[in-house]
């Protein structure tokens, strides 16, 4: 019987997609790709846990590749967070070192004391601190090509005080200082003192956060730090 132009047609066509399939089975048979799942509002960092996200490690269908599924683990509150009260009392049980930055501008010496003061990054060694968006010192600081870092001692207390007190020359007696290798003058008795050149500057809420990047840093003594707990300067006590 002769193929009429449309069976024929209808034929090919058939082949065709079977030809298709037979080139997608070896694709259809490979396991999956690793799941991840992400609610709204939910961000996962490498497989570290932030913000309040759960992530749960298993196997996959295939019993080879991790399926790992991030799901937020509370709901997202309308309005403020917390309040003010209760999220100073909160971050007043932490306790902090305490360090005062000092720096020098237009041969004027300036300082403030810091609690936020914290390590970034070993390479490039990176350090940084915070300051309110409302000191009136942090201009003429910010206005500096370098700055340094005065980790305190633990019999340090008073001058931790005076160098957050207003309206005073706070490298006046009983201030004992002098000009560092760069001229931010290098307070005397400290743990230890660690040059930085600005390395970047970010607002974030009503603080600036302050990086810098360590061109020197040297240590004097490896006592006890001074502490800031409680709204008060205290000392550290090591287990025996």
């Amino acid at each position: 019987m002769t193929e009429t132009v449309a069976a024929r047609e209808a034929r090919r066509a058939k082949e065709a997609r079977q030809a298709r399939d037979a080139r997608r089975a070896p694709e259809a048979r490979r396991a999956p790709a690793p799941r991840l799942a992400v609610e709204p509002r939910a961000v996962a960092d490498g497989l570290s846990v932030r913000d309040g996200l759960s992530v749960t490690d298993g196997l996959s269908a295939a019993g080879s590749q991790p399926a790992i599924e991030v799901r937020p683990a509370v709901e997202t509150l309308p309005g403020s967070p917390v309040d003010a009260d209760g999220f100073r009392r909160a971050l007043a049980v932490h306790a902090a070192g305490v360090v005062i930055i000092t720096a020098q501008s237009d041969g004027i010496p300036a300082g403030l004391t810091a609690t936020s003061f914290a390590s970034v990054s070993l390479d490039p060694p990176l350090v940084s601190f915070y300051v309110d968006r409302s000191s009136t010192t942090w201009p003429s600081m910010r206005a500096a090509d370098h700055f340094a870092v005065n980790v305190l001692a633990s019999d340090q207390a008073e001058l931790a005080a005076r160098f957050a007190r207003k309206d005073i020359d706070r490298f006046a007696e009983p201030t004992r200082w002098r000009p560092g290798p760069l001229g931010a003058p290098l307070l005397q008795d400290v743990s230890a003192h660690l040059v930085c050149l600005p390395h970047d500057t970010v607002d974030v809420g009503d603080h600036i956060l302050v990086v810098g990047l360590v061109a020197e840093a040297r240590v004097h003594s490896a006592g006890r730090p001074l502490l800031y707990h409680q709204g008060r300067f205290g000392r550290f006590i090591a287990h025996p």
